[in-house]
C-alpha cells in the first residue's frame, strides 16, 4: 500500500520560510515523477513542481520559480519542498504527488499522479 505524508506546513509571516517534507512508504521515489501541488480555499488546484528523481530536471510553476526548490534524499525515500520568500498568496493546503513512471509530462495540470498524500496546511501572513 502506497502512502505519501506529508509534513511541515505551519503558520509563516511574509518573508519567512518553511521546508515541508514527503515521506513516501510501498513506493521508491528514485526514477519516478514526483511532484508537490497546492489549492486554496475556492481556488483551483495549481501545480508547484515536479521533477524526476533520476533526471536532475525539474520544473516550477510561474509563481514559485526563484523561491521555491524540490529536493530528495534517497536514503529516507522523502521529497522535499524548500519554500522562501514567502507571500500570502502562497496561503494553501499543499499536496505531494507521484506517478509510476519518470515521465513528467504535462505535470503542472496534475493528470497521471497514481498518488496523493493528504496535504499539509501553509499560511502566510502579511
Amino acid at each position: 500500500q502506497v502512502q505519501l505524508v506529508e509534513s511541515g506546513g505551519g503558520s509563516v509571516q511574509a518573508g519567512g520560510s518553511l521546508r515541508l517534507s514527503c515521506a513516501a512508504s510501498g513506493y521508491i521515489i528514485w526514477g519516478n515523477c514526483m511532484g508537490w501541488f497546492r489549492q486554496a480555499p475556492g481556488k483551483e488546484r495549481e501545480g508547484v513542481a515536479a521533477f524526476a528523481t533520476s533526471s536532475g530536471i525539474t520544473n516550477y510553476g510561474n509563481s514559485v520559480t526563484g523561491r521555491f526548490t524540490l529536493s530528495h534524499d534517497l536514503a529516507k525515500n522523502t521529497v522535499y519542498l524548500q519554500m522562501n520568500s514567502l507571500k500570502p498568496e502562497d496561503t494553501a493546503k499543499y499536496y505531494c504527488a507521484a506517478r509510476s513512471t519518470r515521465n513528467c509530462a504535462n505535470w503542472v495540470l496534475g493528470v497521471d499522479f497514481d498518488y496523493w498524500g493528504q496535504g499539509t496546511q501553509v499560511t502566510v501572513s502579511s
